[in-house]
């Protein structure tokens, strides 16, 4: 395993690692100490002093919070914005795009079950044509077909980098380089990956970027970003507008902020986003590249010490895979799974079928369980949590 930081100075700063094994961590990782102090720091600043009061004497601290953010994805201040999750980012950036009716939206089979019920809906009103890009040998987006169909023509490119199931990260940086080269526009959605890998907006080639706090950053829920490059500025209007986004400049005008703020509203979650800052600050510290090369390492460990047991199968897919891990076990339904472990007090989710009907049915899967880990988490854990399921799938043999 990488050893470019302490681990055990990791978890003595993770209060949650004493109370529970946490392998949910792309449903919502473990704070560290310091988001947790800053969360409820401010909060109760709101509580002694007011709302409004604690806002503008910490203003200095959340305008800091988009210069952190600028320097997780190598951009500008200016072109953050801080919203309340990765899924509204999305809908801000993607409602707000100037589709005409016929434009071609390109996306992959594991995309997101909620940027999907937002593409159709946007078909409805707009009558956009959906294109679903097929997955390569590997799993990941098969960049052949992805360059033919912008041959064909296309308004917009929209995937995500690491799906919610399977394991999959896509290469999202050559995606970027098709879509550049076609001038397309291409909207990546980072919600898995933030934390998780390396990201920077010059080398990924994308004109929107979204993603969340409290996943691989481990920040607070409700907490999300989005990156809005010099196109997304120029071409989109963020589909409603408040006294933040916009100035109003006459009885019957008003003016759109020049800024990514635009996609933002007045009213805000300020103790979540300052959480959120001191998330990024932390993940900062440590460094991206060797938590990234911890959680890969770890996600490899586990995807082959549980595909080793019988009864057992692992169905993850992609040329390059990070710390999501599904699977299922024969013959236990993956609900029970689920909550088999957390009896044991070991977290984990499950992969819907119906959360990714693109990929799972077209796979013929079930619902799996997603077991997902991070940096923090430590080979004492995956030793015991591959010894929790391997007995599950021996009583059922039995």
């Amino acid at each position: 395993m990488p050893t470019e930081f302490s681990l055990s100075a990791v978890r003595d700063a993770t209060p949650g690692v004493d109370e529970v094994l946490h392998f949910n961590n792309a449903g919502s990782a473990l704070p560290p100490q310091i988001v947790l102090d800053t969360v409820v720091d401010h909060l109760t600043l709101e509580a002694t002093i007011g709302g409004y009061e604690a806002a503008a004497e910490v203003s200095a601290r959340l305008d800091a919070v988009y210069v952190s953010l600028g320097h997780l994805v190598g951009a500008a201040p200016e072109h953050m914005a801080v919203v309340e999750n990765a899924t509204r980012a999305w809908d801000m950036a993607v409602y707000g795009y100037p589709f005409e009716r016929g434009d071609r939206v390109l996306t992959s089979r594991a995309e997101y079950v909620s940027n999907v019920i937002a593409m159709l809906q946007l078909r409805k009103r707009h009558g956009i044509e959906i294109v679903v890009i097929e997955d390569d040998v590997h799993g990941q987006l098969d960049l052949d077909h992805l360059e033919a169909e912008l041959v064909r023509g296309a308004s917009m490119v929209a995937i995500t980098h690491a799906p919610t199931n399977g394991g999959l990260i896509n290469p999202a940086a050559a995606v970027g380089a098709l879509a550049e080269q076609h001038d397309t526009f291409y909207v990546l959605d980072v919600c898995q990956s933030a934390g998780q890998v390396p990201l920077d907006v010059d080398e990924l080639r994308c004109d929107v970027l979204t993603g969340t706090g409290r996943k691989y950053l481990r920040g607070p829920r409700g907490t999300g970003f989005l990156y809005a490059g010099p196109r997304a500025l120029e071409r989109i209007e963020p589909p409603f507008l408040d006294l933040h986004a916009a100035e109003w400049t006459s009885e019957s005008t008003y003016e759109i902020r020049a800024d990514a703020r635009r996609f933002e509203n007045w009213e805000t979650y300020y103790a979540g986003k300052l959480g959120l800052g001191a998330a990024v600050d932390y993940a900062l510290d440590i460094g991206i590249e060797p938590t990234a090369a911890r959680i890969a390492a770890l996600g490899a460990r586990l995807r082959d010490e549980l595909g080793s047991i019988d009864g057992v199968e692992v169905h993850d897919k992609g040329a390059t895979r990070g710390g999501i891990v599904t699977f299922a076990v024969d013959g236990v339904d993956a609900e029970h799974v689920h909550r088999s472990l957390l009896e044991q007090r070991m977290n984990t989710s499950t992969s819907p079928a119906g959360h990714a009907r693109l990929d799972l049915p077209h796979r013929g899967l079930p619902t799996l369980v997603r077991a997902s880990v991070h940096y923090y988490n430590d080979d004492e854990e995956i030793d015991r949590f591959v010894a929790a399921v391997g007995e599950l799938a021996l009583t059922r043999s039995r």
